[in-house]
């Protein structure tokens, strides 16, 4: 999966989750650009995302997240070492 298809599938947490169809993001959105993105709807966007890809962030890797961009590449990386069933 490329980082535009993992962008826009995020895309649709986001939109799920502040409950806004027509919300755009990008690669640099982040909690200070993107109105109601507190410190629940980040919760609620890293537990979304990890049940849609199903993927498991540590504490370290969440940390580092800065905007969406890291959020995608961080899927990415994970999607990337995850082996087939």
């Amino acid at each position: 999966m490329s980082s535009e298809d993992i962008l826009e599938e995020v895309q649709k947490v986001f939109r799920d989750i502040f409950d806004e169809p027509r919300i755009e993001i990008a690669r640099d959105s982040n909690a200070d650009n993107v109105p109601d993105w507190d410190s629940l709807a980040h919760i609620n966007l890293l537990t979304a995302i990890q049940k849609k890809f199903k993927v498991k962030f540590t504490l370290v890797e969440m940390q580092y997240l800065k905007n969406v961009g890291d959020l995608v590449d961080l899927v990415e990386r994970k999607l990337a070492g995850k082996r087939p069933d």
